[in-house]
């Protein structure tokens, strides 16, 4: 079976979906949709178009079919956007929907899945108008924002339901985000519901968590994702909402840009509460980062299940988590964690005071939601039901 991927290849949660089917002796390759870097994880796997050299740490199993310096055989070109720029005037334009349509012309594909829509699905879409004719399966995932806030802008809309209406068959990680595909006129057959990122070593990362019930922890995680679709703003606000209520805590703030930054320093200044920027890490290091907190805080104005909000449950973490996600699919409000409105802090600020001051919630929480992380995120369950997905769509693409 010969899969191809059109991902963002720079994407942790691309590599973990996509090694999930590698060591099944398949022909699995990897079309990046845009130039970025290529992230370490990534094994056993083709990947076409790189236009910088191989990334120091990329696993030997990993072969690169790249764009060749166009001078010296073998070499492939540097690192950045001044090759590119090299490589453009000799080559006129360098065209990402031409050469995914030769690649696909070329490799012939049985299945071919755009790992989200924005990019990866409009990509594939104009190959697909490009090359005309017999198209391979063809497998539309959808990550969280993908239809729940483009399905509502204006410049996105006919574009979404072109792409829905044009593939095969849809997978995303929400049953809110069917109801939404179907509205907006895919007819096509829709996968098994299951989490974008694939499922976890849950014996492995277990070493991760600090020891002892999570009512003796003392760190406050939020994420600090503050753009078109991230408060953490908000929750910085919530935080000295109920500064009163939070001595002896630390807080951490991870993904944090530069208004983030400076608004955490004054906090921290007007609130005494020491604010921490934790540093870009490893995928185990934040793992761990959860394992130490008492509390997690994400807020968006919208996203799907929210991978950093499982990773904070598989960890113990108590989850207070914006209802633009779909929270209410993996949480019950109030009980396993509170879900809340991404841009009203007095709400938010509420459910920091209870989650920190109730020691049974929080440790009562993390007992059932790690039953939730036994079901629902265990790599063991979730890796065969993925791989029986791709022998499904290719014995039904054979008798075709």
């Amino acid at each position: 079976m010969r899969i191809l991927f059109v991902a963002m290849a720079n994407s942790i949660h691309t590599a973990r979906w996509v090694n999930q089917i590698t060591d099944q002796g398949w022909d699995v390759h990897l079309f990046p949709v845009e130039l970025a870097e290529i992230h370490s994880s990534f094994r056993n796997v083709t990947i076409h178009e790189l236009l910088y050299q191989r990334p120091r740490g990329l696993s030997p199993s990993v072969r690169i079919n790249g764009l060749k310096w166009p001078f010296q055989r073998g070499i492939l070109i540097s690192r950045g956007y001044d090759a590119l720029d090299i490589i453009s005037k000799k080559y006129k334009r360098i065209d990402r929907v031409n050469r995914l349509a030769s690649t696909i012309r070329r490799l012939k594909p049985d299945i071919i899945q755009s790992l989200e829509i924005q990019h990866a699905g409009y990509l594939t879409l104009e190959a697909k108008n490009i090359l005309g004719g017999k198209f391979p399966a063809w497998v539309v995932t959808n990550w969280g924002n993908d239809i729940y806030l483009f399905g509502r802008l204006d410049s996105h809309v006919d574009k979404i339901k072109a792409v829905l209406r044009s593939c095969d068959y849809y997978s995303c990680e929400c049953q809110r985000d069917i109801q939404l595909a179907k509205q907006m006129g895919f007819r096509g057959e829709v996968l098994t519901v299951l989490p974008n990122a694939g499922g976890y070593d849950l014996a492995r990362i277990a070493q991760f968590r600090q020891p002892g019930p999570t009512s003796m922890r003392r760190l406050i995680l939020l994420k600090g994702y503050q753009d078109w679709h991230g408060r953490a703003l908000v929750g910085l606000r919530a935080i000295e909402l109920c500064a009163n209520a939070l001595k002896g805590y630390r807080i951490g703030i991870y993904l944090a840009n530069s208004d983030v930054k400076i608004a955490a320093e004054l906090v921290a200044k007007s609130t005494g509460i020491p604010i921490d920027i934790v540093p870009y890490c490893s995928h185990d290091d934040m793992l761990r980062q959860y394992g130490r907190a008492r509390v997690y805080i994400g807020l968006s104005i919208s996203d799907g299940i929210s991978i950093s909000s499982l990773e904070a449950i598989m960890m113990g973490a108590f989850p207070i988590q914006s209802c633009t996600a779909c929270a209410d699919e993996w949480i019950v409000d109030g009980e396993t964690g509170f879900i809340v409105p991404p841009e009203d802090p007095e709400p938010i600020a509420a459910a920091i005071r209870r989650a920190v001051s109730d020691d049974a919630l929080v440790d009562r929480a993390a007992e059932l939601n790690s039953k939730v992380a036994q079901e629902r995120l265990d790599q063991a369950k979730i890796k065969p039901q993925v791989i029986d997905i791709y022998k499904k769509i290719a014995d039904q693409s054979s008798k075709k």
